[in-house]
């Protein structure tokens, strides 16, 4: 009986063993790890035991731990100079072939999260096994490998190709966008046009199906839009939704990456501005370390009140001497950003201990301080890497150029100088380049941003040419991008415009409502009726009138001035922004706007309630600006020009007395035109009661008294009317080619609806009209004309 018993317990104590002894020691010991020390411990005590799967188990921990911290308190350098991270660089190296699939790549994403160079042999040895088995990888394993392969800047590498290619053949196979996303940003500089739709149309797909608090997936598919330069708006809004839920969770960093892929693209979202607004504001005492501070104050300063913004700059005065030059130009560009001049903040940065490229670097953002006068190294080096240069870079450079220009004397006596050598080089390769392209879409990639006097002279023509050449490319896919860039540089061209009219009658359905305001305004702008004027603007307003409670706030009021500009008035556009709810919207949102932004939306605004009310008087909106219209007045520099006294002594001598005529006078709705006079039933001229009072300043200029504008005006005798002239000058009028054309926009189109009055300067400058007597014939012609509507108010 007890020799059973002894029997049972012993093979009860041997199979205990046994099982002790099948089981994974080194791997129970790496579990319980709570930190890097602990990792190395059993490394070192275990060397000769440690398997391919140990190593990798090690080198995950590693990563894991460092994840979990900020940023500022990693300590992935002392890890990676641990003697034990050696001794599994050596052990890894060996065992890669006893690897699984998945655990090569997780090895490599590893180490150079580990920041292991990209040329050491773990890695090179990594990257060829991993290649070897391309083909057999699953989709997730294959997604992690695109990510390594572009940290190490391999996007456009054979491998990467191949990469490429697998995802169009298996792109259904992809049924989780945290294995869709990464590999979309990977390969985006490889994806064809084809591929990239259907990325779009997965990833749209992918969105509806992911959990909402997974913020990275939309996050990466923002980035993808931006990447491959196609704004697909559906898709974008989607993200912004899934974004805008999760901005309580956000900190500074995802904040930071998320604006600045929309200030990339130009997007604007009030209900996401606003949100973050509120997000930073409570993170703003996190900002205590150089990085996230710098992060904090380039997110909210440009969105914050003056309160915030001055605490910022107080904090940024403190951490002055502790930010790198990367960090250092971040602030600077922000305070470029907010038209911040605090100059003892800037003073601390360019009175600390810094090499001459970082003074260099944030006195270019500044632009506060001269340029030095670059030597001969330097001008060989900027001559040498001009031919390598997009639009863009020379575009920068013929600015820089300029600016040395202007700060080198010896420029003024010697035409042949080494900057004029520079100049033409500038302007044989641009035009080069120019000429070079085949593709509409990057001619619009590359001139977008471009601007300046160099740009205007040399390229604004060249490139207009360019884009006639590639007309049939004009799509839906880039008509909004064109139709932005013909506003901006103020250029009219009839080809142009005809065809993005055609291509909108014929393509409405594919554009989304949103662009239609960027499509419509060079025509409002330039005064423009394309062929089949009324159905292009009709079918534009039917396309995005279903959406108008989508647009953000401050683009329906511009998109509503801009229609009235070409004289359409939508009613239910109208009734959509003069309401209470939606002009406290509007308030709220403009805080947020940088100050010239804010103030150029409240001026459109303020027209648009203007038209409104003397276009559609049955619409029964209110004029509620004429406080505001106060306040501008009394800012305004209201002095009389030279040309302007001429014309009132003119006046003077055709209407019989200069007190028949009036300067300055603003109309009840703000308008300011030059002249006022009046004329009664007989066309005799009516003097004004009041003395024609002018000014003259301490700096010479002419001023006229504008106190009569709060006062009524003068009552009319029976059957008599006001009449008003106003000179239409340089500025009113639109590009074409290298000179200004006599046709005037649609801002000064809409003025003359209201008050009926003009003199355009080429009349006025013309040869014909080049004697005293010439401009008073014309002045009498003007004023005693039969046609009513030439001078009456």
């Amino acid at each position: 009986m007890f020799r059973l018993r002894s029997f049972r317990a012993c093979c009860s104590r041997r199979l205990f063993h046994g099982g002790a002894v099948s089981r994974d020691q080194v791997l129970d010991q790496l579990q319980t790890c709570s930190a890097e020390d602990q990792v190395f411990d059993v490394v070192g005590r275990n060397k000769a035991k440690l398997s391919a799967s140990h190593v990798s188990y090690a080198i995950g921990q590693l990563w894991k731990f460092q994840r979990e911290r900020p940023h500022m308190l990693r300590t992935i350098e002392q890890v990676r100079n641990h003697p034990q991270f050696l001794t599994l660089r050596v052990l890894a190296e060996n065992k890669i072939s006893l690897m699984d699939d998945a655990s090569v790549v997780d090895m490599l994403y590893g180490v150079l999260r580990l920041q292991v160079e990209h040329h050491d042999s773990l890695v090179q040895q990594l990257v060829t096994e991993a290649w070897n088995r391309l083909e057999r990888f699953q989709m997730a394993t294959l997604s992690k490998f695109a990510v390594c392969l572009s940290d190490q800047f391999l996007q456009h590498s054979p491998l990467m190709g191949q990469i490429t290619q697998i995802v169009s053949q298996r792109l259904d196979s992809i049924q989780d966008a945290r294995v869709l996303t990464p590999l979309m940003n990977s390969i985006f500089a490889l994806v064809s046009p084809q591929l990239r739709d259907a990325l779009f149309k997965k990833a749209d797909f992918l969105l509806d199906k992911t959990n909402p608090l997974h913020f990275n997936n939309p996050r990466r598919v923002v980035q993808f839009i931006r990447n491959v330069k196609q704004i697909h708006r559906p898709l974008l809004e989607k993200c912004n939704q899934l974004l805008l839920q999760n901005v309580p969770r956000m900190d500074v960093e995802h904040i930071s990456i998320i604006l600045g892929l929309y200030h990339s693209m130009q997007y604007n979202n009030c209900d996401f501005r606003l949100a973050v607004r509120q997000r930073l504001m409570e993170l703003v005492d996190t900002g205590t370390d150089p990085a996230t501070f710098t992060k904090l104050y380039a997110s909210l300063g440009p969105i914050a009140g003056q309160g915030v913004r001055e605490g910022l700059e107080s904090t940024a005065l403190l951490l002055a001497d502790e930010l790198n030059p990367h960090q250092a130009l971040g602030v600077v560009e922000t305070m470029e950003e907010m038209q911040c001049r605090n100059l003892q903040l800037i003073n601390n940065y360019l009175q600390g201990s810094v090499y001459p490229y970082e003074v260099t670097m944030l006195t270019r953002v500044l632009s506060m301080l001269p340029s030095p006068r670059p030597d001969e190294p330097v001008l060989s080096r900027v001559n040498a890497v001009i031919p390598q240069c997009n639009l863009n870079d020379l575009n920068t450079y013929a600015m820089v150029v300029a600016k040395w220009i202007r700060n080198d004397p010896s420029y003024r006596h010697n035409t042949s100088s080494k900057y004029v050598r520079l100049l033409q080089t500038l302007n044989r390769c641009s035009r080069e380049r120019l000429h070079s392209f085949e593709s509409l879409d990057v001619v619009l990639e590359e001139v977008k941003c471009l601007s300046g006097e160099w740009f205007d002279e040399m390229l604004l023509e060249e490139s207009m040419v360019t884009m006639q050449k590639l007309i049939d490319q004009i799509s839906c896919t880039n008509v909004h991008e064109l139709g932005v860039y013909l506003t901006r540089t103020n250029y009219f061209c009839a080809a142009l415009m005809d065809r993005i009219a055609s291509v909108i009658i014929e393509n409405i359905d594919k554009i989304h409502y949103s662009a239609t305001y960027s499509i419509m305004l060079p025509f409002a702008v330039l005064n423009y009726d394309p062929p089949k004027a009324e159905e292009f603007f009709d079918v534009c307003i039917r396309h995005f009138t279903p959406y108008i409670s989508s647009f953000d706030p401050h683009l329906l009021v511009l998109l509503a001035y801009a229609l009235a500009l070409a004289d359409y008035f939508p009613e239910e556009v109208v009734r959509e922004i003069f309401n209470v709810d939606f002009l406290a919207k509007l308030d709220a949102q403009l805080e947020t706007f940088p100050d010239g932004l804010n103030m150029r939306i409240r001026l459109r605004l303020m027209e648009l309630n203007r038209a409104v009310c003397l276009e559609c008087p049955e619409f029964q909106v209110p004029w509620f600006h004429e406080r505001y219209c106060k306040q501008l007045q009394k800012r305004a520099n209201s002095f009389i020009s030279p040309a302007q006294q001429q014309i009132h002594k003119m006046l003077g001598d055709v209407l019989g007395g200069m007190n028949c005529a009036k300067v300055g006078v603003l109309t009840p709705y703000f308008y300011t035109v030059d002249f006022e006079l009046v004329l009664d039933r007989h066309l005799h001229p009516v003097p004004y009661s009041e003395p024609i009072q002018l000014q003259i300043s301490e700096n010479g200029n002419v001023h006229w008294q504008s106190g009569s504008t709060d006062r009524e005006r003068m009552e009319l005798p029976p059957g008599a009317h006001r009449y008003a002239s106003c000179d239409l000058g340089h500025d009113e009028e639109k590009t074409s080619g290298n000179f200004r054309i006599s046709c005037i926009t649609g801002h000064v189109v809409l003025r003359i609806m209201h008050i009926s009055t003009q003199i355009p300067h080429f009349e006025w400058n013309s040869m014909e009209l080049s004697s005293e007597d010439a401009w008073k014939e014309y002045l009498r012609k003007k004023i005693f004309s039969d046609d009513d509507d030439v001078f009456k108010v």
